[in-house]
């Protein structure tokens, strides 16, 4: 199914999913095996604050307020992201959308390029599993490499694999009250996403407590029958 894509637009891939089920390693492997940008609308935020493109200069005084971007600036900031010539091959969105109003602007947005959702991709995981998962997760503070002490620990310990450095750091809210709160959080307004995208046919559940080689595999293999 192409979802009515035309043939030389890019194709647009999403990644749904909990704090912690690994949206971003696999959105990075994405882009590494298939050439795909992986979009994060915070990291696209920073940038267009940075640049001070017009939508930037739109957000710059509502983020520095503590405030939420509207989902007007940040599709805004999108839509030019997705204009740049790296995005040729395809793109996977990370974090983003996280509400069913969300998705219905940007299925508008994404139509009047010609593109549409190619497939939403859903990381299925186990919420008591997953406090576990996320308490034990560490970023390395030189380059943002990130492990987990049991899932992926560094080589080395309390060194990055990457860059060598030894400046671990981990998230303060990162503890068992607060996942549970983020994950309750999630399944009250972004899991009704899943039948959203279910009912256009275009919704694919991975089981995302396996390794990540694994599940990085059963994405690819989505991906490939979706474009082929």
């Amino acid at each position: 199914m192409d979802g009515g894509r035309t043939n030389r637009a890019a194709p647009v891939f999403i990644l749904l999913g909990p704090p912690g089920a690994g949206k971003g390693t696999q959105a990075r492997l994405l882009q590494e095996r298939f050439g795909l940008v992986q979009l994060s609308t915070g990291d696209l935020l920073r940038k267009a604050v940075a640049d001070g493109t017009e939508a930037g200069l739109k957000a710059r005084p509502i983020m520095e307020a503590g405030g939420l971007v509207t989902d007007e600036i940040v599709l805004a900031i999108l839509r030019e992201r997705l204009a740049a010539p790296d995005c040729a091959k395809g793109v996977v969105l990370d974090g983003f959308p996280r509400t069913e109003a969300q998705a219905e602007a940007l299925d508008r947005m994404l139509d009047a390029s010609g593109q549409s959702i190619d497939a939403a991709i859903s990381l299925e995981v186990d919420d008591v599993k997953m406090v576990l998962r996320i308490s034990g997760r560490m970023t390395c503070g030189s380059c943002g490499e990130g492990y987990h002490e049991t899932f992926k620990p560094p080589r080395v310990a309390e060194t990055c694999d990457a860059c060598g450095a030894t400046d671990m750091t981990r998230r303060a809210d990162d503890n068992a009250k607060t996942v549970m709160s983020r994950l309750d959080a999630y399944h009250a307004q972004t899991a009704p996403l899943l039948d959203y995208y279910g009912a256009r046919g275009v919704l694919h559940r991975i089981d995302a407590m396996r390794e990540i080689n694994v599940v990085a595999d059963a994405i690819a293999e989505t991906m490939v029958g979706e474009t082929a």
